[in-house]
């Protein structure tokens, strides 16, 4: 059993960890139980104008190192997390709540990026351009952008720090981290991992505290070449319109309106396991989970009965119950948004299958029942806005154009999945859906080695792959005339 101090020093800036200025603390609850776990500090602008300051220092020592020599530091980071996977689990249980075996599973993705990243780092090529003239030879070479502000959200506290800490360091970038205020404690583990892979001093800032006053102090820093972020298209937006005072970069892996298509030649037992799978993981608290279900309508009646079935049988409980199969959802207003959209489908005439309420799981948390509904239309909120909790509305249709014309009535474009044995099948509608990621007899995506990123609302730039390291480097153009 995991156990926590009562007040834990949460900013950690030039290699030191430390306490606010102001000595002000904010509380951690355990979101299925209600207690408190602990206090961490709470910092604002002064902490992270240090933290700024920090960075740039140590960007000149940091980005003039070899990628071989980043390449070790990161490997000993993801040997650390593989040997301590079991702890970091259970805190990652303890401040968001996933079930245990969720966790453990973070903490391998969050774990394989700063793998990937630590085989990237050397691997970061340049490119050589044949000349048109005799006098002239060119070439393009790959730089580290400078400080990254990492902004990462509380659903999964601890892969989202990885997939954008990962690629940073290993292309030379120095980091100021902004975890999510729900979720600080995943945060502080990973960078006492690299603390003790022996990352210098300056190389990896923490910040945690005043969201409002933090973000606005990485924005309007100039220093700050860089901002990654993970979380709702709302905050997105003002990112982008902020940034453009000094002309960041951004990376922003935003919200999404995941839908699912059942065609009838799909194996109909795969398609109602795997879309339990994405609707019900993490409580539904997932941007790439399923949001809209549309099976078509020869087969919706035997679907539906395979996927109520899989339905009732799971588990809500404490995520430290080896049976538990959905946790609670991480507050009250996440509990209220829930509840506001099945009120909405409701009174519009949608159907409850199953669920749709709170249950009583002999907790003081935030659970709530995995809930399907039938009779749905465009006009409610479920079909329209992210859910961000346990409900899946299901709704049928007739044809191959129709299906990928409802799926892409949206403006997210961030995942979508589809169920068919047709290869012909599979690659016409792939082709037409609007999504930065499409997932074919498949709801699992996410992995270190392939690029995640959303279109149109859902986001600008990758993470994962090689691809996500260029995110954290400018191209310098070189051309240089020579005596021939």
């Amino acid at each position: 059993m995991v156990s926590f101090p009562k007040k834990i020093k949460s900013l950690y800036i030039d290699g030191k960890w430390q306490s606010a200025a102001s000595g002000k603390t904010d509380p951690v609850y355990n979101p299925a139980t209600m207690e408190k776990i602990t206090e961490v500090s709470f910092g604002g602008k002064q902490e992270t104008v240090k933290a700024i300051q920090s960075a740039s220092k140590a960007f000149l020592q940091w980005s003039s190192m070899t990628g071989r020599e980043r390449s070790q530091i990161l490997y000993r980071a993801y040997q650390l997390m593989m040997e301590d996977a079991d702890r970091l689990a259970e805190i990652l249980t303890t401040e968001q709540g996933k079930p245990l075996k969720e966790a453990k599973g973070e903490i391998q993705s969050a774990a394989s990026f700063l793998l990937w990243y630590a085989e990237e780092a050397s691997r970061l090529y340049g490119e050589w351009i044949p000349s048109s003239k005799q006098e002239k030879r060119l070439l393009v070479i790959p730089q580290p952008v400078g400080v990254v502000a990492a902004i990462t959200p509380w659903n999964f506290p601890s892969s989202m720090i990885t997939r954008k800490v990962g690629p940073a360091l290993a292309a030379g970038c120095t980091v100021v981290l902004k975890p999510a205020p729900e979720t600080p404690l995943s945060a502080i583990e990973i960078v006492k991992m690299f603390e003790k892979a022996g990352l210098p001093e300056g190389v990896f800032n923490l910040v945690t505290g005043d969201a409002k006053e933090i973000g606005e102090t990485l924005l309007g820093d100039k220093s700050v070449r860089l901002i990654t972020f993970t979380g709702s298209t709302e905050v997105g937006k003002y990112l982008m319109r902020e940034s453009s005072r000094h002309v960041k970069k951004l990376s922003l892996e935003l919200g999404g309106h995941a839908p699912i298509l059942v065609f009838e030649d799909a194996d109909l037992e795969l398609a109602a396991e795997l879309s339990l799978a994405s609707k019900f993981r993490n409580a539904g608290q997932t941007c790439i989970c399923a949001n809209r279900l549309f099976v078509q309508e020869s087969v919706q009646e035997a679907f539906s009965e395979k996927l109520l079935e899989k339905v009732k049988a799971l588990k809500v409980g404490y995520g430290k119950e080896e049976d538990t199969d959905i946790g609670p959802l991480i507050n009250q207003q996440a509990l209220e948004k829930v509840e506001s959209h099945l009120k909405d489908a409701v009174s519009r005439g949608a159907e409850v299958l199953y669920g749709g309420g709170v249950i009583d799981c002999g907790l003081q948390g935030y659970f709530y029942q995995p809930t399907v509904l039938a009779n749905v239309n465009p006009d409610m909120r479920v079909m329209y806005e992210e859910t961000f909790g346990p409900i899946i509305p299901v709704q049928t249709f007739k044809t191959e154009e129709e299906a990928i014309e409802r799926a892409n009535d949206t403006d997210y474009g961030l995942a979508s999945y589809m169920f068919t044995e047709n290869l012909n099948r599979a690659y016409r509608v792939m082709e037409k859906l609007e999504y930065g990621i499409v997932g074919v007899n498949d709801v699992l995506p996410a992995t270190a080695e392939a690029p995640f990123g959303g279109i149109k609302q859902s986001g600008i730039g990758k993470e994962g792959g090689h691809h996500g390291i260029h995110e954290f480097v400018e191209m310098k153009y070189v051309s240089m005339g020579i005596k021939v």
